[in-house]
């Protein structure tokens, strides 16, 4: 049985509304226990992967994209915080091989795992469209704006494109700032759920 907190995490239905994640997802959140807050992340940037991949692909016809895997990947990127949990409020790196691990004891296979370790790492060999695409989520749903990760974002949509890359970066520059206007209610959202699970510590 999970706790009301976690529960509220993966069920409340945010402000802008969030996509609900995966039932696998929130079968492994709930058996790994996991705090709510990282729930709550999850689900926002679960919810701002779904809007970028599905406005590139609208925007750029001849993007191919692996839609279920980048909401996966999404969905899970962090889950590693569920054994870094001092991560969840500070900075640290040790949840990204963490929760590549953590995916494969629980059956998910290298292919999706991956999301776990390479969404901090955009520049390391074998990284793809659909690894940039859970990477920029994971920093434009709290507005931030990283030009290096967006320039390879933008360096892959020129080329299977054709378009000149300046047209290109004022596609997707256009379609970031209207999905980081709502980033401070999505930050208002993750921070009214607890970093630690009062129920679970009261019961140790």
């Amino acid at each position: 049985m999970i706790s009301a907190a976690l529960h509220r995490a993966l069920t409340a239905p945010g402000d802008p509304r969030l996509r609900p994640l995966p039932d696998r997802v929130v079968a492994l959140l709930e058996t790994l226990h996991a705090p709510p807050r990282l729930a709550a992340h999850l689900r926002a940037v679960h919810d701002v992967a779904a809007q970028l991949t599905d406005a590139l692909v609208d925007r750029f016809p001849q993007l191919s994209v692996d839609r279920a895997a980048v909401l996966f990947g999404a969905a899970t990127h962090d889950i590693g915080k569920v054994r870094h949990p001092d991560e969840l409020s500070g900075p640290g790196s040790a949840h990204e091989a963490a929760g590549y691990d953590l995916l494969l004891e629980h059956g998910v296979a290298a292919p999706l795992a991956r999301f776990a370790r390479t969404h901090a790492s955009w520049h390391q060999d074998g990284v793809g469209v659909d690894d940039l695409l859970v990477s920029v989520a994971d920093k434009v749903w709290k507005g931030k704006r990283v030009t290096d990760l967006e320039g390879l974002l933008v360096d892959h949509l020129a080329d299977v494109t054709g378009r000149e890359r300046w047209s290109v970066f004022l596609d997707l520059d256009d379609l970031l700032d209207r999905i980081a206007a709502d980033a401070d209610r999505r930050l208002a959202f993750q921070a009214t759920h607890p970093v630690r699970d009062p129920h679970r510590a009261a019961d140790r």
